[in-house]
């Protein structure tokens, strides 16, 4: 086997790609250090009421005093494992019913003016109809959650699955192929991207709905210490579980985007 070496042009970019990565990494932390010591700064100087407002320092403080009890570790298990049950059944489900939605022009005509309205509707609407019908617990949190995102990956993934290319469809029934040989050799295979594209933004709607659903009906997660904190005017509290939402959400989207890059499309 014949070894191929880069050429010099091709080497001098490769290490001018890696140079942009790593400036905009620095710049990246250095933009994140400077917002903070600002942030700090006007509250030591009274700038801002650090009573209201927080600080750096009062938040770490608030964090490291509920690392040393544990709660934190059991607040912020709760609302990822809430996430990741509802993440599953959003997809399990929204490609369950896209298939059947495909399968069927019938009743995909008949369901979709439906699926429209209810993606429109506000779900914190819905929050306190599923507390009456479910209970203060968590499955009206999962239920709550799913009903954030599963209407949108429906649409989503039903409107990927019909722009399908006909003509592989066409040569896989013209070889004797079924309906169901299209779905297994060419629907699903060639929407894998959308379907990882659906679940970057699935992964964040459930999130949120369960954030929404702990809101109204939990005692235990991250939802719960925004609510807590906001009646008792323990605004370190608030800001502190509002920093460690934006963390986990920032990690759940990067497993998602490893995930993507394992799979070979």
């Amino acid at each position: 086997m014949i070894e191929t070496h880069p050429s010099l042009a091709q080497q001098e970019f490769i290490e001018k790609e890696k140079q942009h990565r790593r400036n905009v990494r620095f710049l990246r932390l250095m933009l994140l250090v400077l917002l903070l010591s600002i942030w700090e700064l006007c509250a030591r100087l009274g700038i801002i009421n650090d009573f209201i407002f927080s600080s750096p320092t009062r938040v770490t403080m608030t964090f490291i005093d509920m690392v040393k009890d544990h709660s934190i570790f059991v607040h912020t298990g709760v609302t990822v494992m809430e996430t990741l049950i509802s993440f599953v059944l959003v997809v399990g489900f929204g490609l369950l019913i896209s298939i059947l939605l495909w399968s069927s022009r019938s009743i995909s005509e008949v369901l979709e003016p439906y699926l429209v309205m209810l993606n429109s509707l506000p779900k914190s609407a819905l929050a306190p109809i599923l507390i009456v019908w479910l209970g203060n617990n968590i499955k009206t949190i999962i239920v709550a959650s799913i009903s954030v995102a599963v209407f949108g990956c429906i649409m989503t993934l039903h409107t990927g699955f019909s722009q399908t290319d006909p003509d592989k469809i066409k040569l896989i029934y013209s070889l004797g192929g079924t309906k169901k040989d299209v779905l297994l050799k060419v629907l699903l295979p060639s929407s894998i991207p959308l379907i990882i594209s659906n679940m970057k933004v699935n992964i964040g709607l459930c999130l949120v709905g369960v954030i929404i659903g702990e809101f109204l009906a939990a005692n235990k997660g991250l939802g719960y210490l925004i609510i807590y904190g906001s009646q008792v005017f323990k605004m370190d509290l608030v800001v502190m579980s509002i920093v460690i939402l934006c963390i986990v959400s920032a990690i759940l989207y990067q497993g998602i985007t490893i995930l993507e890059k394992k799979i070979k499309f």
